[in-house]
């Protein structure tokens, strides 16, 4: 194994070689570079020294035979052994003097030729080659677009970016690096607009083997000249190489180089960010990276940014909590920083409220206040904030700008973002902190879904604080029998704690659905039947929910809710075991009856409860008096009973539901004539139904008042057309033949006449049968058969088929 000593002369035998092109070779000081053959050539260009043409020509031919030449020598020496590896390209004698020859016709050349582009191109790729090595041809898929963003046009020019095989090392061929560079300096004194020569020299410092001299400092400036020299159309080309070259080097170079773009484009902001939380040799910065994403989702929200990636605000926002999660001593403030730091931005905000500046978007000038700057667009530039400048090293108030850009933003969001502050404080160690955001979010969200997510967290950090504890007591430490104490009296807290929550689950869940809906009587009814038979409870839910529900907002079935409380005193609570407090469930209802409900028929059935309440407990006479309360007809009965514009106590007394419960009531426990005259205002208010009419008939018939009931079918059949007339005309006609037969018959026929004359077809055949059976049974044959012969004719179609076989009976009937 060779020693240092003998490595270290090796090297330096290998450097003897260079530099190859400084100074720059020529037939005097290196008469090897011209052999008997290239005469005629040198003869030549002596004769023609301002043809660029010959100069070209034989240049190309020297190259073509020195690339011949190395090709067979590359055949013959395929094996390359530690010092070919080192030197690359110029490995061999002949090689270093193709690269002398070379130089010396291309050097010859620019003396004639100094500003020609053609020449220097040529001259500087065949330099890189010896140096740099072979560079290897990339295929790409597809192709490039011509102006791209920069996001885009940094992922393709990483994907093309140059790479080469077998170069001169940095350190043994420093001296020819170095030559290097000066030559392409030399190209950029005479041709400094042309940004083809730039990127060229600039790819040089992309190369592996660079030396760092070159590739650190001289091209940090070397890039900056290039900015400073080209126009600025051109150095969106430029920051791209700038930027990867950045990204390669990290550290503060990163960070500089970036920052100096991010102040012309911020469009690579995320990308930026994304750097700064995961850099290649350097430790991270993110109290900057979340600065930047924070101003970029404020930006975004106020639709001044529009993100490259196709990110919403709340996505950024994301992003930035994600980021304060991650890494949380780093970004935010402690407790006690974050409690003073709420204090003074509640000071700040009600003083900012009562200010008023000098004007506002240029519409309101005043003599005296602090002037307001205005934009060019007429808007007032946002103020200067210390959570969105990045140089800024002061740490962020999470939870005020959780608050204040999340959840006063994103409302339909409120359960990730509680979710995401509860976890920053969780990653400090502040689990009372954690605690409380876990409590103040499930008290403050208004959807199932983040009540869910923030509790099934609040639940999981929880066990996963039991089990931590837990652990620490399975394996104590004789030196920590008090500590062990403690933990467990702390841990017996923390599961009467967690009992708890989870005993409070459902009343919580409640909680989300009434503050979404206040005036949700389900809701409601479910808070009042989770209190089971706590009374005390039940009744303060009860309270509550009549106070806070604004009747024409509330759901289905208000009136139930009052119903329902005033059961609960008359039933002495929910398990029965108190002492019934009557004058409380009276007080209730006769309240229910001033609230203005959606419904006619709620306030209705308020008053149809309160009377059975007194049936129930058998006060007769105050459940009539109940209902005549209910029943009072104002002077004006004009009111339209669907006009919603009036209150429901003003339209009560055209409610059908409510006088058929008094109609029942007093058919129950009332008299003849009561009962009678409570079914006559019914009639004289016009609300009554068929169903009203045949009641109060058979009633009628019922206490022997016949002429008196055919009285009420006849004003039925008044107030009523076809097809709900027929079914009156129909009872009445039966009930009028079977009290009279046929001893009023002239007044059936006439009856029948009269059903019959507005009867539609489809309607009449029962009434035709009928009248039929009468004439059959108590009038004329001839009479009935005429009857039928009518009905055969007057029928519907489907029915004319029966009519005439009853016709045919008649006719037998009358022949015998």
């Amino acid at each position: 194994m060779p020693s240092v000593a003998e490595k270290s002369s090796k090297l330096e035998s290998l450097s003897a070689h260079f530099p190859l092109t400084l100074p720059v070779p020529t037939p005097t000081t290196h008469p090897q570079l011209l052999a008997v053959q290239d005469i005629h050539r040198e003869e030549d260009l002596l004769r023609n020294p301002s043809s660029f043409r010959a100069w070209w020509t034989a240049i190309q031919n020297t190259r073509e035979a020195f690339n011949a030449l190395l090709k067979e020598e590359r055949r013959a020496n395929s094996s390359l052994d530690e010092s070919a590896q080192l030197l690359g390209p110029l490995s061999t004698p002949l090689a270093r003097r193709s690269l002398q020859c070379l130089t010396y016709l291309y050097e010859s050349a620019l003396v004639q030729f100094p500003g020609s582009f053609k020449l220097w191109k040529s001259y500087l790729q065949m330099r890189v080659s010896y140096v740099l090595g072979k560079l290897v041809h990339k295929k790409l898929a597809g192709g490039r677009k011509k102006f791209p963003e920069m996001k885009e046009a940094l992922e393709e020019e990483r994907e093309s970016i140059e790479e080469w095989e077998s170069a001169l090392d940095g350190v043994v061929g420093w001296e020819e690096w170095k030559a290097l560079i000066a030559t392409y300096e030399r190209a950029l004194m005479w041709l400094p607009k042309l940004p083809r020569l730039w990127l060229m020299y600039i790819s040089i410092f992309f190369h592996p083997l660079c030396p760092p001299v070159i590739s650190h400092t001289h091209a940090r400036r070397t890039f900056d000249r290039v900015l400073r020299t080209l126009p600025p159309s051109l150095h969106s080309r430029i920051w791209v190489r700038y930027l990867l070259w950045a990204e390669g080097k990290g550290g503060a170079t990163t960070v500089s180089v970036y920052r100096r773009y991010l102040a012309v484009d911020p469009s690579l902001t995320e990308h930026y960010a994304s750097i700064l939380l995961s850099p290649a040799d350097s430790a991270p910065r993110p109290l900057e990276a979340a600065k930047l994403l924070l101003s970029l989702a404020r930006k975004a929200a106020r639709g001044e940014y529009v993100s490259p990636e196709g990110k919403s605000p709340y996505q950024l926002l994301g992003d930035f909590i994600d980021v304060a999660e991650r890494f949380s001593e780093e970004v935010g403030l402690d407790v006690p920083d974050t409690i003073h730091s709420n204090e003074a931005n509640a000071k700040s905000d009600v003083e900012a409220e009562t200010q008023e500046p000098a004007s506002v978007d240029a519409q309101l000038i005043r003599v005296a206040g602090p002037a307001v700057p205005i934009s060019p667009d007429g808007k007032p530039p946002p103020a200067y904030d210390q959570d969105e400048d990045p140089l800024s090293k002061r740490k962020l108030n999470i939870e005020r700008i959780i608050h204040k850009d999340g959840l006063a933003v994103y409302k339909d969001q409120a359960g990730r973002l509680w979710c995401g502050l509860a976890t920053y404080w969780i990653k400090r160690g502040e689990f009372d902190r954690a605690i409380s955001m876990f409590e103040a979010g499930i008290t403050s969200v208004f959807t199932v879904r983040d009540f869910t997510q923030i509790f099934d967290a609040y639940v999981q950090f929880t066990e996963s604080l039991l089990s931590a504890m837990m652990a620490n007591l399975e394996e104590p430490d004789e030196d920590e029998e008090e500590d062990a104490k403690e933990t467990e009296r702390e841990l017996d807290i923390k599961m009467k704690e967690f009992e708890a929550l989870m005993d409070r689950r459902p009343f919580l869940l409640n909680d989300v659905l009434l503050r979404r809906n206040p005036n949700d009587v389900q809701e409601w009814e479910k808070r009042v039947a989770l209190w089971g038979e706590n009374d005390e409870r039940v009744a303060e839910t009860y309270t509550k929910a009549l106070e806070t529900i604004q009747p024409r907002k509330a759901t289905a079935n208000l009136h139930r809710l009052y119903i329902n409380f005033a059961r609960f005193y008359e039933e002495g609570g929910v398990s029965g075991t108190a002492e019934a407090d009557l004058d409380s469930a009276r007080k209730i209802l006769e309240k229910s009856t001033k609230v203005n409900f959606k419904n006619i028929e709620d306030l209705a059935e308020i008053w149809c409860e309160w009377s059975e309440m007194e049936l129930r407990l058998e006060n007769y006479d105050e459940a009539i008096h109940v209902m005549q309360r209910a029943a009072a007809i104002p002077k004006n009965t004009k009111i339209n009973y669907h006009d919603h514009s009036l209150p429901v106590q003003a339209r009560l007394f055209k409610s059908l539901k409510l006088w058929s419960f008094y109609v029942d009531l007093e058919e129950s426990i009332g008299t003849v004539e009561s009962t009678k005259a409570v079914y006559e205002k019914i009639m004289e208010l016009k609300i009554a139904n068929a169903q009203i009419i045949v009641n109060y008939a058979a009633f009628l018939e019922e206490n022997q008042y016949w002429e008196d009931s055919f009285r009420i079918y006849e004003r039925g059949t008044e107030l009523f057309t076809f097809p709900i007339s027929f079914e009156i005309w129909n009872i009445y006609l039966s009930k009028f033949v079977k009290r009279y037969g046929g001893s009023k018959l002239e007044r059936a026929r006439d009856l029948f006449e009269q059903a019959l004359e507005k009867c539609p077809a489809k309607a009449c055949k029962p009434l035709f049968l009928m009248y039929g059976n009468l004439e059959e049974d108590y009038g004329l044959a001839k009479r009935a058969m005429s009857i039928y012969e009518r009905a055969a004719q007057v029928v519907a179609d489907e029915d004319k088929f029966e009519a005439s076989t009853f016709s045919t009976k008649a006719k037998q009937f009358s022949e015998c």
